[in-house]
């Protein structure tokens, strides 16, 4: 009998473009198959305002890639972001009773029990990330199991989302004929397909730029520190543009697009950009320079703040991996300068690895997320799979 193809499908439903990939996992790893890519809409300050319209991108993009990658895909895991999701600390801890060998259900009581947190009634918990293991008054551990202790407690990161903004979200993957196999944060999607786990030991941070929210995650010794979001995003550069220039907003886009970079200083003052205008009124220009100063200054301003986070849990100049920038506004030039001069630490594109056959067309930053949104998906599939194949003979049977 034909062993059934596992495929790891991932959806970035972005407020301005929504990107689906699709590929497969082979014995000797993940495979591209496909992919596309359609025009977002029906969103509003990086929250859904139409579902419908929502529905209807993801629709778009998912035709396109089963038709590149020549299958049919029935779910997806799902990415999400904005300003809705938060991360914050939590404890939790698990009574033993006596000495005894940790197993794998105190571990899991002791997440359980970290996961409990009073939390408003419009939020949930969207991921939860164990920090370390405390056993016995003895901080540091990252796998506590077979140790011999009467108490166990855990320190976890938990990342908490909006009740209706999942739900909404949800709802559209499942207007487009998609079933929803898990919703991750954008940022920890991207990280996990940019940076290697060697990297995140000694200390990285992902600073996934989109087009209305930035997100941020932060790794130190492979556990993550930090997850939030940042209140500068791409659209803020662009508005910066149209009020320096006197354009409208997609003509700004346009000049950022084709002029732009976070680099004044190499920029020549004698070099002019003709600027859009409306047929009614003469060409006007501006020097380049300006145009990159003040796109220099909102990035500064972007980085200042992620520093500032990264202040806050004690982990400024302490990023020995680097930072790593994936979204669509990380395109924009000479944006890694700006972060190495602000955050003091090496700055690089996050771009996807570990994919075979991932096309060149595709090989860039914005599409990382995507990138680990299937490779979470293959991942979650696999070790259903294991799982299954464990169960014994009754386990075969029921499948």
């Amino acid at each position: 009998m034909a062993v059934k193809p596992i495929y790891g499908v991932g959806l970035d439903a972005g407020s301005r473009r929504t990107r689906l990939a699709i590929c497969a996992l082979e014995e000797s790893g993940l495979r591209f198959l496909g992919y596309g890519a359609a025009e977002s809409a029906g969103w509003l300050k990086g929250t859904i305002a139409d579902q419908s319209a929502v529905s209807e991108s993801i629709l778009a993009a998912l035709r396109q890639a089963e038709a590149a990658a020549g299958v049919s895909v029935e779910g997806a895991v799902v990415g999400m972001g904005g300003p809705t999701v938060r991360g914050g600390n939590a404890h939790g801890a698990v009574e033993l009773g006596y000495i005894r060998e940790i197993e794998q259900s105190h571990v899991n009581r002791a997440v359980d029990r970290a996961s409990r947190v009073q939390l408003p009634e419009d939020r949930m918990v969207l991921q939860r990330f164990p920090q370390d293991f405390v056993v016995d008054d003895h901080p540091g551990h990252r796998d506590p199991r077979n140790m011999l202790a009467s108490r166990l407690e855990i320190n976890v990161h938990l990342l908490t989302a909006s009740v209706q903004e999942h739900s909404t979200l949800v709802g559209a993957v499942n207007q487009a004929h998609l079933a929803v196999e898990e919703s991750v944060f954008e940022a920890f999607a991207a990280s996990y397909a940019a940076v290697l786990p060697e990297n995140r030991r000694e200390g990285v941070a992902v600073i996934d730029i989109g087009a209305e929210s930035t997100q941020v995650v932060v790794y130190y010794d492979d556990a993550m520190q930090l997850a939030t979001t940042i209140r500068i995003c791409g659209d803020h550069f662009t508005r910066d543009l149209a009020q320096g220039l006197c354009i409208g907003f997609a003509d700004a886009e346009l000049v950022k697009l084709e002029y732009g970079g976070a680099a004044s200083e190499r920029c020549a003052e004698n070099i002019l950009v003709e600027l859009p205008t409306p047929d009614s009124r003469e060409c006007r220009d501006a020097p380049r320079k300006f145009i990159n100063q003040v796109l220099e200054a909102r990035a500064g301003e972007l980085f200042q703040f992620v520093r500032a986070e990264l202040t806050r849990i004690g982990m400024d100049r302490a990023l020995l991996g680097g930072v790593f920038l994936t979204g669509a506004g990380a395109r924009l030039p000479d944006l890694c300068d700006v972060a190495e001069r602000v955050l003091q630490c090496q700055a690089r594109y996050g771009l996807a690895i570990g994919i075979k056959d991932w096309p060149d067309s595709i090989d860039d930053p914005e599409w990382s997320v995507v990138a680990g949104l299937a490779m979470y998906s293959a991942k979650l599939k696999a070790q259903a799979e294991r799982q299954r194949s464990d169960a014994g003979w009754l386990g075969k049977i029921l499948r």
